[in-house]
């Protein structure tokens, strides 16, 4: 195997782990019965030749989600983070009370915003209580960081999404504000935009943050995401649970290093 190293992303399942490299994923899941499944192919959509500030955190993003139905097609039993009935109602839940919280004649705009921003983040928390996604989230973190570091890797990882937290909560709730101040009639187009702006700027900060990491400003936006990770949303895993992260990391890296 080449010595060269692969920058590596991943997401956790419920039953398993994603990894994805930048132009390959691969997915191992555990069944019930204790089998250890893996899937792997190239990917159909890739952004690498986005370069714009603008354009490329929205971008890596579809490109992120856009793996997802190869997943699905290729490994059925892959079950991910939100399609159970409590992330779904949770969800709904938001909508509504995002609603109501904008509709309040008692709150300033910017605490609508701030409150609305921190109310998004409750899908993701009922998709990691009660179930074996923060072991593996754990997992995830283990192989990949034992790949690129060596040896006593963590279960929370500098590159997790869970950084963004600080960040996007931030940059959409000054969006948002703005947003509010629009006509009426255009308020939700200005809210969607506001959105997209959140989106790009803070993938933007996350980058500057991973490469600044002794920046006084950068441990300071980083704080919510490492609270995160090591009160919430990551668990230690199993070494069965740690085996599967093993092997969806081996299978990405054997096509990663066959397409060079």
């Amino acid at each position: 195997m080449s010595a060269e190293k692969i920058r590596l992303g991943g997401m956790a399942l419920p039953n398993g782990v994603l990894v994805h490299g930048p132009s390959s994923w691969a997915c191992a899941i555990r069944h019930p019965d204790g089998r250890l499944e893996v899937a792997s192919a190239r990917k159909r959509f890739r952004t690498t030749h986005v370069t714009s500030p603008l354009l490329r955190g929205p971008a890596r993003l579809a490109e992120a989600v856009a793996v997802l139905p190869q997943v699905k097609k290729r490994l059925p039993a892959a079950q991910l983070p939100f399609q159970n009935r409590r992330s779904v109602a949770s969800m709904v839940g938001v909508v509504v009370a995002v609603r109501g919280i904008r509709e309040s004649t008692r709150l300033r705009p910017a605490a609508q915003e701030l409150l609305s921003g921190l109310l998004s983040l409750a899908p993701a928390a009922f998709a990691l209580r009660g179930s074996e996604l923060a072991a593996y989230h754990g997992a995830e973190h283990i192989s990949i960081g034992t790949y690129e570091h060596g040896e006593g890797a963590t279960r929370e990882h500098e590159r997790c999404g869970g950084h963004l937290l600080g960040p996007l909560v931030a940059t959409s709730a000054l969006g948002n504000m703005l947003a509010s101040f629009a006509p009426e009639h255009v308020r939700d187009r200005a809210r969607a935009a506001a959105q997209f702006g959140a989106l790009a700027a803070s993938t933007e900060i996350f980058g500057w943050m991973t490469r600044h990491p002794d920046n006084l400003l950068a441990q300071a936006l980083s704080k919510p995401g490492h609270e995160l990770q090591h009160r919430f949303s990551t668990a230690e895993p199993t070494p069965e649970q740690l085996e599967v992260a093993e092997a969806a990391l081996a299978a990405c890296l054997e096509l990663e290093h066959g397409a060079r």
